[in-house]
């Protein structure tokens, strides 16, 4: 059995979804554990010291070269070092014991709320009257349902989405909010990225749950079609500076839900969503995070 390797990241724990997403995007990630948990001998035990756990099944790019430059990205884009953490990596070689297969032990099935459940795929769940289930493999793309980003989007979808609407995933990431829609209801669901490895997840995970849905690789300033709902679950940064490019696929009253944003953040996307002249519906919140419900 082949070794694996950790790598260790000390990160501000409120920006773990960001480095997940990162890690997902340029490492051969097995599985991500997040900042509020850690292993130890394979064992999980409750941590606070900010760092994240990645699980890699082989080198195949220089790790701290690449979140040293994604470090620095970010904070062209306005994030401070306090907010970043140090991002100081260790990369550790470590002997197979079977830890895939004690990792996947620790995922358990994730409420949403009382309407959702995202289950994951080795388990077997018989869900509640009225309830929608989403099956996900942890660990194969970004957005798995458990972040708290993810889940006000799936409220949002819950709350606000008309049966029979066309709905668009901006950074769809493992697709989870497409597919999401699907159960909703939606009659159609369209979702893109800027990172070609999603793409195939995206689509294994659609099947998985019975549903069709259309993902490419592609952004939002260059889809030619317009949605009667919209998620864009990005960072607060990325939001505002298109949120120009989010308006115009929106149809005439269309409802658009606008996620990943610190509670501190807040106002940099509330400043664009006024410039674009759009209408807040409602401010969601979910501890530290919350998303913006608005309607053009």
């Amino acid at each position: 059995m082949n070794n694996y390797y950790e790598l260790k990241i000390s990160i501000n724990p409120e920006i773990e979804d960001i480095v997940s997403d990162i890690c997902f995007s340029n490492f051969d990630c097995e599985g991500i554990v997040l900042a509020e948990e850690a292993y130890k001998d394979l064992e999980m035990t409750s941590t606070t010291s900010g760092t994240l756990r990645v699980f890699l099944s082989d080198l195949n790019n220089n790790p701290v070269e690449v979140l040293k430059t994604e470090r620095e990205l970010l904070k062209s884009r306005g994030f401070s070092d306090e907010e970043l953490g140090s991002w100081q990596v260790t990369v550790d070689e470590k002997e197979n014991q079977d830890w895939s297969k004690k990792w996947k032990e620790k995922w358990t099935v994730t409420h949403v709320s009382d309407k959702i459940a995202v289950v994951p795929s080795w388990l077997h769940y018989e869900p509640k009257e009225g309830e929608i289930t989403i099956t996900l493999d942890p660990g194969c793309a970004f957005g798995t349902g458990t972040h708290q980003t993810t889940q006000l989007c799936m409220k949002a979808i819950g709350k606000y989405m008309n049966t029979d609407a066309e709905m668009a995933d901006i950074g769809t990431g493992s697709g989870i909010l497409a597919i999401c829609a699907m159960k909703f209801g939606a009659k159609y669901a369209y979702g893109c990225d800027n990172d070609e490895t999603v793409i195939e997840v995206c689509k294994k995970n659609a099947q998985i749950n019975n549903v069709q849905c259309f993902f490419e690789l592609n952004t939002a300033d260059k889809i030619n079609k317009k949605f009667d709902f919209v998620c864009a679950n990005i960072l607060h940064n990325i939001l505002a500076e298109i949120m120009g490019d989010l308006k115009n696929i929106m149809k005439d009253n269309a409802i658009m839900v606008l996620s990943g944003i610190l509670n501190e953040k807040q106002q940099i996307v509330l400043d664009a969503v006024k410039k674009e002249n759009l209408k807040l519906i409602e401010t969601m919140s979910q501890d530290q995070w919350v998303a913006l419900v608005v309607q053009k």
